[in-house]
């Protein structure tokens, strides 16, 4: 589902707190823009306006929010149904009424209709945002967020990025061969002149078709202070790229929380083995808090080979939730690939390189045919004992 932009008209720092949380934590990626900086092309799809207040003033605003975004969604949120009140506001150009604190199962209906009338009034062409997150570090999370991106340009021929979120230590151009002048951080500190033609000097192209935004050099970058810029950026990559890849590393933060709320696939990436499994629980279970982002996750078991220490099905037991993709342990093929500079999925045939090309066919059309979880070895009751104990 493409991302909306969302537009929160209020003087009332915590209305649009919990607004923009509600409007971020749907079924539908929504990115938050602030009224009060409007940069361009941040035309809003969803416009919550606050008619608590100043009503007069406040109806004569949704007439100017109606005249500039003819086909937006309007919700007027008051603090009591007045009658009168929802009557001017429909008149003023409101397609829906609530009072304060919205119902959330209702405010996220009302979120998908419009998107779905939005979606089908649009000639854009659909933006899908694909975020790589990691059980622990050395998962193997960069690993297939570059393969599996550089079988999306190439195997797609659309317009397809990939972002690396991690701060320092990001490895993304190193596993692609490629070195760029400019990194996320430039894009980050020039939102105020960022546009299409100004982010085509920040990205560079691999071979592939892949286009590339450089993690950051900078250990404390992107931080906690970034995080709504590296929204309005994400909403800028929506409208350039028909395909977004982040690598987000494996560490929750402001940052990577963002990332989430924009995706429309969350790729959850574990290992089977103990210390994997009990992160990934407890990272799933904070992924739940953030809102619905959990059912937008799908668990790829990397690094899969008998004898497994806890065997797949124990795996989505523990987890409650279903392997969605397996990937098959073959260190010696990635390991020359990174040395190299070579992604797998461009030295030719081997076993993990079709792993990928299935994997990806399965993202450009989710209709296609995925590997199914390998079974259980007979060979993995240590792994069961060691998990049981933690437990």
């Amino acid at each position: 589902m493409a991302q909306l932009v969302g537009l929160i008209v209020s003087d009332d720092d915590g209305f649009r707190t919990q607004v923009g949380h509600q409007l971020r934590s749907g079924a539908v990626p929504i990115s938050v823009t602030d009224d009060r900086k409007p940069r361009e092309g941040a035309v809003p799809d969803i416009i919550i306006v606050d008619v608590r207040g100043n009503t007069a003033a406040v109806m004569a605003g949704i007439v100017q929010l109606r005249a500039s975004s003819p086909s937006a969604g309007i919700f007027a949120v008051a603090a009591v149904v007045d009658p009168d009140v929802i009557v001017r506001s429909m008149r003023a150009g409101a397609n829906e009424f609530f009072t304060w604190p919205a119902p959330e199962a209702d405010f996220q209906e009302a979120i998908r209709r419009t998107a779905a009338r939005r979606l089908s009034s649009t000639a854009q062409p659909k933006s899908t945002t694909m975020v790589f997150f990691g059980a622990k570090g050395g998962a193997g999370t960069t690993t297939l967020a570059v393969n599996c991106a550089v079988d999306v340009a190439r195997l797609s021929k659309r317009p397809t990025v990939i972002v690396d979120l991690k701060p320092g230590l990001g490895e993304v151009t190193l596993f692609l061969g490629v070195r760029s002048r400019y990194t996320l951080t430039d894009a980050l500190d020039n939102l105020h002149r960022l546009d299409a033609e100004f982010l085509k000097e920040l990205v560079i192209k691999h071979k592939s078709g892949l286009e590339v935004l450089s993690g950051s050099d900078l250990f404390d970058r992107p931080g906690p202070a970034d995080a709504s810029a590296l929204e309005e950026v994400f909403r800028l990559l929506s409208r350039q790229y028909e395909y977004i890849v982040v690598d987000a590393g494996s560490a929750i933060n402001a940052c990577s929380v963002t990332s989430m709320y924009t995706a429309d696939t969350i790729c959850f990436v574990a290992n089977p083995d103990v210390p994997s499994i009990r992160n990934a629980q407890r990272l799933l279970d904070r992924i739940g808090q953030l809102g619905s982002c959990r059912e937008r996750v799908r668990l790829l078991l990397n690094r899969a080979a008998e004898p497994y220490p806890i065997p797949p099905a124990q795996i989505e037991s523990t987890l409650g939730h279903p392997i969605h993709h397996t990937f098959m342990s073959d260190y010696k093929t990635v390991s020359t690939a990174l040395n190299s500079g070579v992604p797998v999925a461009l030295t030719g045939a081997s076993g993990i390189a079709e792993q990928f090309a299935r994997f990806t066919r399965g993202v450009i059309d989710p209709a296609a045919e995925l590997i199914a979880p390998p079974k259980a070895s007979r060979l993995s009751t240590l792994g069961l004992e060691r998990l049981a104990s933690i437990w």
